[in-house]
C-alpha cells in the first residue's frame, strides 16, 4: 500500500510528521507491505540566502514579524520536536534553497535507500546545521548513504532529476497541496500536517480495511463442515 508525502527538507513539521508517521507504522500489523514514496515540494523554489544569513532575521522578514517572535515560534518548534526524540538546533540553521536535495532524493530512490537520504537531509538542515545550499554537502551527505561520488556530482552539477522535481510539484498543485507535509495514503485519503500518531494509525487502519475487506459471514448460511481442531 503507497504512501505518497510531500515534504520540503526546511521545513520542520516535515520531520515531525516523518517521526509520527513512522510511530504508528512500528505498531501496525502490515508495516511490511507500505511502500513510502517522497515528494518533492519547495517552500520557498525562490530562496538565495546569503552566506551567514540568520535563520531568526530571514523568518521574521518573511512573515512581517520581529526577530524575537520568530525565536519564540522556534523555540515551540523545538519542544515539539523533542518530544518526538529530534533535536532541533535553529541557532545554527543555514538557510537554504532546497531544489538540489529534492534532486539528490531521487538519485537515492534509484539506489533503494529514498527514505535514508531524506532522513539524513533533515538531520543536516535541522539538527546539524550543515549548509545544504552547498554541492559539496550534498554529495558528501550522498557518499554517506552509500551513493558513489560519481553519480552524486553528475547529478548536481547536470540538474538531472530536475524534470522529476518539477512534475513533483505540478502533482501538488493538482490535488491540491497548500502545506506540507501532505500525505497521501494509498491514492485515496490525503492528510495534511504534523498530525498526531494515533491519527495516523486510525488512517492506516482504516485505508487496509476499505482496500482489502474482510469477507462476511450470512447469517443461516452455515453447512456442514470440519472446524481447525479436525472435529467433523
Amino acid at each position: 500500500m503507497p504512501i505518497e508525502i510531500w515534504s520540503d527538507i526546511v521545513c520542520p513539521f516535515c520531520y515531525i510528521g516523518k517521526r509520527r508517521l513512522e510511530k504508528a507504522l512500528a505498531s501496525f500489523p502490515h508495516s511490511d507491505a507500505i511502500e513510502i514514496k517522497w515528494r518533492s515540494f519547495e517552500l520557498d523554489p525562490e530562496a538565495n540566502p546569503m552566506p551567514g544569513e540568520n535563520q531568526y532575521k530571514r523568518l521574521a522578514s518573511k512573515y512581517g514579524k520581529t526577530e524575537d517572535w520568530a525565536r519564540q515560534m522556534s523555540a515551540n518548534m523545538t519542544q515539539m520536536a523533542a518530544e518526538e526524540g529530534l533535536a532541533f538546533d535553529f541557532d545554527h540553521a543555514v538557510p537554504a534553497n532546497t531544489f538540489r536535495a529534492h534532486q539528490l532524493v531521487h538519485l537515492a530512490a534509484q539506489h533503494g535507500l529514498q527514505d535514508a537520504a531524506k532522513e539524513r537531509l533533515f538531520k543536516a538542515y535541522l539538527e546539524e546545521g550543515q549548509d545544504i545550499n552547498e554541492v559539496a554537502t550534498l554529495i558528501r551527505l550522498a557518499q554517506e548513504l552509500g551513493i558513489p561520488n560519481d553519480q552524486a556530482e553528475k547529478v548536481l552539477a547536470a540538474d538531472a532529476f530536475a524534470q522529476e522535481v518539477r512534475h513533483d510539484e505540478y502533482q501538488a498543485r493538482q490535488i491540491g497541496v497548500r502545506g506540507v507535509p501532505y500525505f497521501v495514503f494509498d491514492d485515496k485519503y490525503a492528510v495534511s500536517g504534523a498530525q498526531p500518531a494515533e491519527m495516523f494509525a486510525e488512517v492506516l487502519a482504516r485505508v487496509w480495511e476499505e482496500a482489502r475487506p474482510q469477507p462476511v459471514q450470512l447469517t443461516g448460511t452455515e453447512g456442514a463442515a470440519c472446524d481447525i481442531d479436525g472435529n467433523c
